[in-house]
């Protein structure tokens, strides 16, 4: 398939602010769910499992749909697509808005996943329209926002959900992500499909890679009430066992995988991957316990936090995570890949173990979740700068894409088995785990985290300026 010769449109800087509009709203939209999560689980009458489970199914979602939006951009053009995933979008956030029950508000934030893919194709449309110093620019800005969104997001939902009602902090922001849309549609130019290498999208991969994700995340969700019979749970286990398996096999056999699965077996990508899997673990543990912990009652063991507070409490390391990616990049530069990996883990297995150790002060839990954020965010970015310098030009894509999606599993595995481990430890008849499954939460993050060190000393010291 051939692209158009004629030039892209220039964008002028209304376009570009569009962008950044959409980027902020869309920030603001995926962040209200993890100050409010403990809200929402009283709402709803939720138990720890299906907790976490809300809290990372738009991610998993997202990580399936992202190389598929950017096949369909290369395919249809990128403001195409990026206008109709967000409509998808748009969609989730009403369908989250209006949600009576967990179920609805599940397939609501499985929608709200295309928002991942979104984002990788507003810088493409920013470089396509951009001189190259220019589009860095426009990318840091986009960048910014969203980051900024997420904060603001964070901020802004319990006080919504407090003051108004959870519907509403999800409708306002899709609202916003409404408006910015339109603006996007009626500003950017629209673009000619750019040049593809002709193959078709992987879907029968992308069902069976979504099928073991889905069937894992529910084995997870589900253990602890099938601990005891043993036969339910072998036959849970089986699922996505078979889907990986089919999967693997499907792969291995496509013209245009959606994971290459020889990129997987190249040590300087796999030892990533790992990498990034461990690290993630420790860091959405903290993730999932630390705004729970917020919430439990003061004449228990916890503070009685409410969604407002606990937003207050959490933003001290959303400011860490935003400042982590530039500075894991230019640690990266500077000292190399490997040195910034060790510190990050080092800094997080301290995090994460004194969190086990002392955790009866709000500070003990800012502090350590700041520690847990800037170490996740020095460690990832230092392990995509590692591994897209490691391997050729052509296939830079493939490998930091397969680093990513680990993020992501990664992420949603270590909030399943947090909130596995908190339903396993609820008394029947009551909704308070018993402290200790807090610090057994924490201590097996901290060792998952310690443990990677071993992966750590086997990597080459990277990039050096």
């Amino acid at each position: 398939m051939t692209a158009t010769s004629a030039p892209p449109l220039r964008i002028g800087k209304s376009a570009v602010r569009a962008l950044g509009i959409l980027a902020l709203a869309t920030g603001a939209l995926e962040s209200v769910v993890t100050p409010t999560l403990p809200l929402l689980r009283r709402e709803l009458d939720m138990s720890h499992s299906e907790g976490a489970l809300l809290s990372i199914v738009l991610l998993v979602t997202g990580a399936l749909i992202t190389p598929v939006a950017g096949k369909l951009g290369d395919r249809y053009g990128g403001k195409r697509v990026l206008v109709q995933l967000m409509v998808v979008v748009c969609a989730g956030g009403l369908v989250s808005a209006l949600a009576p029950s967990l179920p609805v508000l599940l397939l609501g934030q499985i929608l709200q996943g295309a928002m991942v893919g979104a984002l990788p194709l507003s810088f493409i449309l920013v470089r396509e329209h951009l001189p190259e110093g220019e589009s860095k620019v426009a990318i840091g800005v986009v960048s910014g926002l969203f980051v900024g969104g997420t904060m603001a997001g964070t901020l802004a939902a319990g006080p919504v959900a407090e003051g108004l009602s959870r519907h509403w902090m999800f409708a306002l922001p899709t609202f916003a992500v409404i408006g910015a849309t339109v603006l996007v549609h009626r500003l950017m130019p629209q673009d000619a499909p750019r040049r593809s290498d002709g193959a078709g999208i992987d879907w029968p991969g992308l069902v069976l890679l979504s099928g073991t994700l889905v069937t894992l995340m529910l084995v997870l969700a589900l253990g602890p009430g099938i601990v005891a019979r043993p036969l339910v749970l072998v036959a849970l286990l089986l699922l996505p066992a078979a889907f990986a398996t089919g999967w693997v096999a499907v792969e291995r056999r496509a013209a245009a995988p959606m994971v290459d699965l020889r990129m997987v077996g190249r040590p300087e990508v796999w030892k990533a991957c790992v990498l990034t899997f461990m690290i993630c673990v420790g860091t959405s543990v903290a993730a999932y316990l630390v705004p729970a912990l917020f919430a439990v009652p003061a004449d228990a063991y916890g503070f009685g936090a409410g969604a407002t507070q606990i937003g207050l409490f959490l933003l001290p390391g959303a400011v860490a995570a935003s400042l982590a990616g530039p500075a894991g990049g230019f640690g990266a530069r500077r000292f190399g890949s490997r040195a910034v990996v060790t510190a990050g883990v080092l800094v997080m297995a301290v995090g994460l173990f004194g969190l086990a150790a002392v955790h009866t002060e709000v500070w003990h839990l800012v502090v350590g979740k700041v520690m847990i954020a800037l170490a996740n965010g020095l460690c990832v970015t230092a392990m995509v700068t590692s591994t897209a310098t490691s391997v050729d030009r052509g296939d830079t894509g493939i490998a930091t894409g397969l680093v990513l999606v680990t993020r992501v599993i990664g992420f949603a595995v270590g909030v399943q088995i947090s909130g596995a481990i908190l339903t396993a430890s609820t008394p029947a008849g009551s909704d308070l785990p018993a402290e200790s499954a807090y610090v057994v939460g924490f201590v097996l993050a901290g060792a998952v985290t310690a443990l990677s060190l071993l992966v750590v000393r086997t990597l080459s010291k990277g990039v050096k300026a």
